[in-house]
């Protein structure tokens, strides 16, 4: 069962970037009902599969700080697993809600949760994705074990399949009757990846070095095209504080005013012995700025510092920074654009707020601390699930790339290559109204947590 363990934990890593094929998350779920199906040592193969999953999936995260902190990364993930083991023999029916359960756990503990590896986010390319608008990445999630449940049970117990494949059907069919949203308008982007001197940890060491590849990279955009309503650049693409370096604030302002049009940035704001993430609208009808309100633990703060330090030589090069306490939207013409800066694509709340008082959704990311690993890719697909569970156009820049137009359906209309200068141009849809899945918020992870365990009882009755 090792190597089988060891396989299945691959398998499903490999449904997410750089691999990317989603069929493969059903067809490791169903092996991973099988295991525990056998009933022998639950909680050991439950932890190689899940080791091996997360160590796969997330090997990105060794690419500078070193295998140390990477391993201890998979290590307490694959732990908050373990659970799973009991869901063994006549009691893997059960295996759905304890699943969902644990997935949604990850999203909130330890350190405000690390939601990376969900299931619903290697099914950007899935024929059924859109039901994520239903019912949020929760639902999305279930979809991908059911349907794996119904692979497991379709040569062993015909009335269990078919249960599965009954409310699998109510869901795409439900998907198909989903109303359409209104459209208010377009709205047109220049989107700059200027990208860095060099990738890494110490990509902005040379002062103003990734402020001077975006200007110049903006001034190609410029020239090859101006019918634009806005310019946007990524996070940290600002490598010193606009407000108090005179000659950036200028630049800034120039570009401004010899456009016409507004230019949103991403820079590091240092004031009061705070250091904030901030996206910030530059405009000469005024400025408007958001600040980060999910910080990396790890990246932008050090949870448990004294203890870290003993693990990693780069503790002491990380300074805290302060999250932001309020939403902030940026508004150009009839535009609203939201904002979500890097890391808080995983937060569901979040979203839900940013999408539902927006009509276009906004990341900036920076990708440079991760070199050419598939942590951009795997971005991006949470990026397109986003777009279709609140039925929002979205544009992604980044530093180093990929950057990237979607839209409202998780389609990638345009994009760039990694870790060279580019620019994009977006003409994306200004949507209103809600989907399902934002306006039922938390209760879509409730009620579906609940029908999967309804689910559970029913079958049960039925394989003694």
């Amino acid at each position: 069962m090792l190597l089988s363990s060891i396989f299945t934990g691959w398998l499903l890593s490999a449904s997410y970037a750089p691999i990317d094929r989603w069929y493969l998350a059903p067809i490791a779920i169903s092996i991973w009902i099988w295991i525990l199906h056998k009933g022998k040592r639950s909680v050991t193969n439950t932890f190689i599969i899940a080791f091996s999953f997360n160590a796969f999936l997330l090997h990105w995260s060794s690419t500078y700080v070193g295998n140390i902190p990477w391993l201890i990364l998979c290590l307490g993930e694959s732990l908050l697993f373990l659970p799973l083991a009991w869901a063994r023999k006549k009691r893997v029916v059960f295996f759905p809600p304890i699943f969902l359960l644990l997935e949604h756990l990850r999203s909130i503990f330890p350190f405000e949760g690390f939601a990376w590896g969900r299931l619903a986010f290697s099914q950007a390319d899935a024929p059924f994705r859109e039901v994520v608008a239903i019912g949020g990445v929760s639902l999305l999630s279930s979809v991908v074990i059911l349907i794996g449940f119904f692979l497991f049970f379709i040569s062993r117990n015909i009335k269990i399949s078919a249960i599965y494949g009954f409310v699998l059907a109510l869901l795409f069919i439900s998907v198909i009757s989903m109303p359409s949203m209104i459209t208010i308008g377009n709205f047109k982007s220049l989107l700059v990846q200027g990208n860095v001197p060099q990738l890494g940890l110490d990509f902005n060491s040379r002062a103003k070095a990734v402020f001077n590849m975006h200007v110049k990279e903006t001034q190609r955009g410029i020239a090859d095209k101006d019918d634009f309503d806005i310019i946007i650049w990524p996070e940290n693409s600002v490598d010193v504080d606009p407000y108090s370096n005179k000659e950036v604030r200028n630049i800034l302002t120039n570009i401004n005013e010899e456009t016409g049009k507004a230019i949103i940035i991403g820079a590091v704001l240092s004031n009061s012995n705070k250091v904030e993430n901030a996206s910030i609208l530059w405009n000469q009808g005024g400025v408007t700025t958001y600040i980060k309100r999910h910080l990396t633990p790890f990246g932008e703060y050090i949870p448990l510092r004294s203890l870290a330090r003993n693990f990693s030589p780069f503790v002491d090069d990380v300074q805290d920074f302060t999250p932001g306490k309020v939403d902030v939207l940026h508004k150009v013409d009839n535009a609203i654009l939201g904002p979500i800066i890097c890391y808080e694509l995983i937060d569901d709340s979040y979203i839900r707020r940013v999408s539902r008082n927006s009509n276009l959704l906004v990341v900036q990311t920076n990708n440079a601390t991760f070199g050419t690993s598939a942590q951009s890719a795997q971005q991006l697909s949470i990026s397109r699930i986003r777009a279709i569970e609140n039925h929002r156009d979205l544009v992604s820049v980044s530093t180093t790339g990929i950057s990237a137009v979607i839209d409202f359906q998780g389609n990638i209309l345009k994009s760039t290559i990694s870790n060279q200068p580019d620019h994009l141009f977006a003409d994306s849809k200004l949507y209103s109204g809600q989907t399902l899945a934002n306006k039922l918020g938390n209760w879509t992870f409730l009620l579906t947590l609940a029908g999967l365990g309804i689910l559970g009882f029913i079958t049960r009755r039925i394989y003694i």
